[in-house]
């Protein structure tokens, strides 16, 4: 994976055991862009393997994938960062669309809106639950998203100005939240989601999801940050 001088584009991929995975998801990234896997603990030689496959390699060996992701942030230097599942669910190689839409000023956040691609891809318990949120964020933001998703796009130091500060499965969640507080026009792109290679940590397990659902609770009872977070207001 070439890396160019001035890097536009840096994608953050969280990263527990997803040797399976990795090839497939840093091959579809594109080759101007840089891949920073976060190493959260793996165990299966991930880090070797993103190495050895031209990625960036950090580590945070607190769990969490806020912890991760952030982590990946504030490694990131480009003008524009993404986010991506690093399990093969989801395709890198989409994101430059989404990259688009900010970069032309039309949006400040895009979202992923993921579209199972067969029962598999997405148990029933996790689209409920997923679905129950996206009606709190609507009635909390005014929002009219379906889904919140780990596929995203944004400025790079905007995004670090909305100080997110949760570490755990929150995170997704707090950043659509405080985006919203500060005015950023935020969309949804439809996204096929296939089933993950290698076995869920998180969602893919009922005591996942509701420790997924106990975090994001926890985030939608924080106080509306009314001021607006540098460089990112404008109409949703």
């Amino acid at each position: 994976m070439a890396r160019q001088n001035a890097v536009t584009v840096d994608v953050v991929l969280a990263c527990l055991n997803e040797a399976r995975a990795l090839s497939w998801v840093l091959k579809r990234i594109p080759p101007t862009w840089r891949a920073i896997v976060v190493d959260n603990g793996s165990s299966d030689g991930s880090s070797a393997i993103a190495a050895a496959l031209g990625a960036t390699v950090v580590y945070q060996p607190q769990r969490g994938f806020g912890a991760a992701c952030h982590t990946g942030l504030l490694a990131a230097e480009a003008e524009f960062v993404c986010f991506c599942d690093c399990d093969a669910s989801l395709d890198p190689g989409l994101l430059p669309a989404f990259v688009q839409q900010v970069a032309n000023g039309t949006r400040n956040l895009v979202l992923g809106r993921r579209r199972p691609q067969g029962h598999a891809a997405w148990p029933l318990h996790t689209r409920a639950a997923n679905l129950a949120l996206a009606q709190m964020v609507r009635r909390r933001t005014g929002l009219r998203l379906h889904d919140l998703g780990p596929m995203r796009a944004a400025r790079r130091k905007p995004l670090i100005g909305l100080r997110l500060t949760d570490r755990h499965s929150g995170y997704p969640l707090q950043m659509v939240l405080r985006a919203a507080d500060a005015g950023w026009r935020v969309s949804e792109v439809d996204v096929p989601y296939v089933p993950r290679a290698g076995k869920s940590k998180v969602t893919g397990t009922l005591r996942g999801t509701w420790h997924a659902v106990h975090d994001m609770r926890a985030v939608l009872t924080e106080p509306p940050r009314h001021a607006p977070a540098s460089g990112g207001a404008g109409a949703r």
